[in-house]
């Protein structure tokens, strides 16, 4: 998750708070915890892109997430990619072939199919070229026409199933 993601999820949840500090945390940068991985200057520097963006405002020396930061975090962190649930097993017969060429500029959306295939017991034969077990539930191919990947999946029944080499 980036920085930026992270200082707005942070501002969002304590909203609330009259002032947002914790003990540990460098003083003079937001007071916020669960940055140990962030060099201070990182912090800073995109505290600062966030403030210029007017995702985050200061007063009396306090950050607090605005409202179209609140819109931002919606659309872009809250509203990832759906996770789906698999009731295939890896024992189930590898009988669907699935073949993909998603846009590099759709990166994330590539990333994401490949976890679900991964969640759906499919096995990678080649980058796109990916083989498991049929049927992909209905929901995430409604998924997919939803964000845009539909056009951009092909699936095949084989005849049999496929046998991984040992």
């Amino acid at each position: 998750m980036s920085a930026e993601k992270l200082i707005l999820e942070y501002l969002s949840e304590n909203t609330n708070k009259h002032s947002v500090k914790h003990a540990g945390v460098r003083t003079g940068f937001l007071g916020l915890p669960d940055f140990k991985y962030y060099k201070y200057q990182t912090l800073a520097n995109k505290s600062s892109r966030l403030k210029s963006m007017g995702y985050i405002k200061e007063i009396n020396k306090e950050y607090f997430i605005t409202q179209k930061g609140e819109e931002f975090l919606n659309k872009k962190v809250r509203g990832a990619l759906k996770k789906f649930e698999s009731y295939k097993t890896d024992k189930d017969p590898k009988d669907l072939l699935l073949l993909y060429d998603v846009p590099e500029d759709k990166k994330s959306h590539r990333d994401w199919l490949r976890r679900e295939l991964i969640n759906f017991n499919f096995v990678m034969i080649q980058r796109s070229v990916w083989v498991g077990p049929s049927p992909l539930p209905k929901e995430f191919m409604e998924y997919l026409k939803r964000v845009g990947l539909k056009d951009t999946i092909k699936t095949f029944k084989l005849e049999k199933g496929f046998n991984l080499p040992k």
